[in-house]
């Protein structure tokens, strides 16, 4: 069932093919419109987040970003994990960990600089 009211993200994209590429590796699926400046539209599962291009980015000092609340953080990592993706620098995935404000939370940058958080709520 969709919700009826839904936020999408839209971040910026150097390449939207490019970074297609990048999140088929974590599982997204998804399609690229319009030329020369496209347009896509990503999604795994119910996550969806869509990318518009932006051609004179510097991902080092992008500070795009968006938060994806999940049910299952730790299986989403270990999906995500199969990217290998480097643990510093740009792209990077960080380890999950339980924050203050109630979340288990680990993060993905995208080669474009794009934060992604990802977290499920804690149980209290």
């Amino acid at each position: 069932m969709q919700p009826s009211d839904l936020a999408i993200p839209t971040l910026p994209s150097r390449s939207v093919e490019a970074t297609l590429e990048f999140y088929r590796k974590l599982g997204f699926d998804g399609k690229i419109w319009g030329a020369p400046y496209q347009y896509a539209i990503l999604s795994r599962g119910t996550l969806e987040i869509h990318f518009f291009t932006h051609d004179t980015l510097l991902p080092e000092k992008s500070s795009a970003g968006c938060y994806l609340r999940v049910g299952d953080v730790e299986g989403l990592h270990q999906a995500f994990a199969v990217a290998q993706l480097p643990g510093k620098g740009i792209p990077r995935m960080d380890p999950p960990e339980d924050k203050p404000w109630g979340m288990r939370e680990f993060a993905v940058v995208d080669p474009d600089g794009n934060l992604l958080r990802i977290g499920q709520v804690l149980s209290r």
